[in-house]
């Protein structure tokens, strides 16, 4: 059994704590966005409606929901609050396009594709603090593993600090084919969060495994649990933001102020659901494995598949949950709000079968909040 080296278990708690200072930086840097834009956002309301109340003679305003589009050079407009003219005969026109009042300063579109939003200097600014922390995250997560001379999930401290960087690695991974950015603050958020709890609560100094996890099922159940569990992760924001989204494009299909005008940085709330639901089928099929092989490790371990174990029946919880999902909305048309609140009721059974089943239940699988 290879001895701990306390060089690189210092290392990487060192590497931990300067990834954290780059997440926040990153999270001010997109939450600075969010602000800036809201800013522009009323600007724009507040000019729209001196247009309409004085420019034109005869505009009564009339409120449409901001809906994403395209034009034919590819730039991303949106159309909200158009003056309506009376015409000769009291029938409402549209203005003609000079006319046309238009939403500057996308991120993306509902397709979430780059477009030609113009500069978004904070935008860019947390992309490149994130790869910067991701950067440092590796190393910190990567020490780990060589002062243990094992893989760095042995523990829910490694969990946890591993699981966050999965997190960060897939929005990064995400953000060269889809414009995500708009949902940097919340998962930035999320991962600090992670690492918070993992040095706080979960702390554990870098050491052995006991005898039932020196296997290479460890390798095998644990890095697909890590990497489903991060991808629920992601999910989640979006669902928290599909029904932020979805409350707002309430608001303004009744005519009522825009009270979240940041949102106008994000898709509608059916393209947010579309793309959680997509990304839940991946992470889904990810969690089966994770039952599978946690079930033959089992029996590897224990001789048994399965032994009611608290662990095990909230994995299984896990499975059943996200399985409802999918098949409630494929099969039985639960869309909108209630398919976000069956996706947000997933990612809390995840969280509670982690943050709350490893530490107050006994069993098994109690040993995972601790190293020796």
């Amino acid at each position: 059994m290879p001895t701990i080296n306390e060089t690189f278990a210092l290392y990487s708690e060192r590497f931990m704590l300067l990834a954290g200072i780059a997440y926040v930086a990153a999270l001010i840097a997109f939450a600075w966005d969010l602000v800036n834009n809201s800013k522009k956002g009323r600007t724009t309301q507040q000019q729209s409606l001196a247009y309409a109340l004085t420019s034109q003679p005869g505009v009564t305003e009339q409120k449409i929901p901001a809906r994403a589009g395209t034009t034919g050079r590819g730039t991303t407009e949106f159309q909200e609050a158009a003056p309506v003219l009376e015409g000769p005969e009291g029938r409402g026109e549209r203005p003609t396009s000079q006319h046309s009042v238009q939403r500057p300063g996308l991120m993306a579109d509902d397709s979430m594709r780059y477009g030609l939003a113009g500069p978004r200097k904070p935008a860019r600014i947390g992309v490149s603090l994130t790869v910067l922390a991701a950067a440092i995250h590796v190393a910190a997560v990567l020490s780990r593993g060589l002062a243990a001379g094992r893989v760095p999930w042995g523990n829910m401290y490694e969990f946890c600090t591993t699981g966050a960087l999965v997190v960060i690695l897939v929005f990064l991974l995400v953000l060269t084919r889809r414009d995500l950015r708009f949902v940097g603050t919340f998962v930035i958020g999320l991962v600090l969060v992670m690492l918070t709890a993992a040095s706080v609560a979960f702390w554990t100094p870098a050491g052995h495994l006991v005898p039932a996890l020196q296997s290479y099922w460890l390798v095998i159940h644990v890095s697909i649990a890590v990497v489903s569990s991060a991808l629920f992760t992601l999910t989640f924001a979006l669902s928290v933001l599909q029904l932020l989204q979805s409350r707002r494009e309430t608001s303004l299909a009744i005519d009522k102020p825009d009270s979240l005008v940041f949102l106008r940085l994000v898709p509608s709330a059916l393209s947010l659901e579309n793309m959680a639901y997509r990304i839940n089928a991946i992470a889904f099929i990810g969690w089966t494995l994770t039952l599978m092989f946690g079930a033959i490790w089992a029996e590897k371990a224990w001789g048994r598949f399965w032994g009611w174990d608290t662990k095990e029946v909230w994995t299984f919880v896990i499975w059943v949950v996200y399985a409802g999902y999918l098949h409630a909305r494929a099969t039985r048309g639960w869309t909108g709000t209630r398919a976000a609140w069956l996706s947000i009721v997933g990612y809390l059974c995840v969280v509670f079968n982690f943050a709350i089943v490893n530490v107050f239940f006994s069993g098994l699988h109690s040993y995972a909040g601790v190293g020796s």
